[in-house]
């Protein structure tokens, strides 16, 4: 009864998506917006957390963004991230909070792991170039909260989702990931007629992609049950090339023109799919099918993100 979970990052894709899950359940959550709490002052977090007192934290907060945004602005992806993780990590602990979900990102892995990306694979080879300031950022949040747990044995655990979709994603060309980023593109061609639509790179590489619905029970779970040092992978299970994403969101679109694919233009990681059998074993398992979750994002996108340029 005397349970306060601070969602942090509850207005972004993610901890919207834990947000609503929790409060579905009747769990009582808390949170704050940035123009109340900067968490990149430290000082300001230590106070929040003392003055609040939540009993558990899940940190789905981030600066994230697709690889031009990992290309311009490499110091922005490490300072934010660091900074912002380490001080609700460390926040935390001296507030006397003992339980924390920390959420990373599959590009944690070295770019030639062995696939399926095992738990074992992290620091076993080189990153990939083009997002790997977020990646440092995010590996170092593993081993902060793998530090706090062995010296002071707070129950801090991470997450690794693959890539994401769904409700709340950022359709912005310049700072978004692949799959918002195709399905703006494909619906502005349709809306004006346009003969044909730019993929960036051969649409050779795979990808794994996740409902961000599905992730959140993945997060829920683990926030209730998973204790352990290492961290646990949460993916689809399946991967497909992103020639065949960009053609499933445009058979969903409705966009009937050519698709071009811009071989001059990085493809990034050639295949990244995560072995999630641990969580799987554990009991969870992703509900929402591929074409199922593209067709009610685009709905979503249509409801709201499009609704708000004609409007504008």
């Amino acid at each position: 009864m005397d349970e306060r979970i601070w969602v942090a990052g509850h207005r972004g894709m993610v901890g919207s998506a834990i947000t609503r899950l929790f409060c579905s359940q009747g769990r009582n959550v808390i949170t704050v917006d940035r123009s109340i709490l900067d968490l990149r002052k430290q000082d300001e977090v230590e106070f929040w957390l003392r003055a609040n007192k939540p009993t558990s934290i899940v940190f789905a907060a981030a600066k994230v963004g697709g690889i031009i945004a990992n290309s311009t602005y490499p110091a922005d992806f490490i300072y934010d991230n660091l900074t912002i993780q380490t001080n609700v990590i460390h926040g935390a602990h001296k507030a006397g909070v003992d339980r924390l979900v920390f959420l990373g990102s599959s590009c944690i892995y070295p770019k030639f792991a062995e696939q399926p990306i095992k738990e074992s694979s992290l620091l076993t080879g080189p990153l990939e170039p083009t997002n790997e300031w977020y990646a440092i950022a995010k590996i170092s949040g593993i081993m902060t909260c793998q530090a706090y747990r062995k010296q002071y044995g707070r129950r801090y655990v991470s997450v690794m989702p693959c890539n994401l979709y769904g409700p709340n994603d950022n359709f912005n060309l310049e700072t978004s990931h692949v799959m918002p980023a195709l399905m703006r593109k494909f619906h502005e061609a349709k809306v004006t007629s346009a003969k044909e639509v730019v993929v960036w790179g051969t649409g050779a590489p795979l990808r794994e992609f996740l409902h961000v619905d599905d992730l959140a029970r993945g997060v829920v779970w683990c926030h209730d049950n998973y204790d352990e040092y290492e961290h646990i992978n949460c993916g689809a299970g399946f991967d497909v090339t992103i020639r065949e994403l960009a053609e499933t969101i445009a058979r969903v679109v409705g966009f009937s023109g050519d698709i071009v694919f811009d071989v001059s233009k990085p493809d990034g990681t050639p295949r990244k799919i995560m072995d999630s059998s641990r969580i799987r074993a554990l009991g969870w398992k992703p509900e929402i099918s591929f074409d199922d979750g593209i067709a009610s994002t685009y709905r979503w996108y249509l409801a709201n993100i499009d609704a708000k340029n004609r409007a504008a």
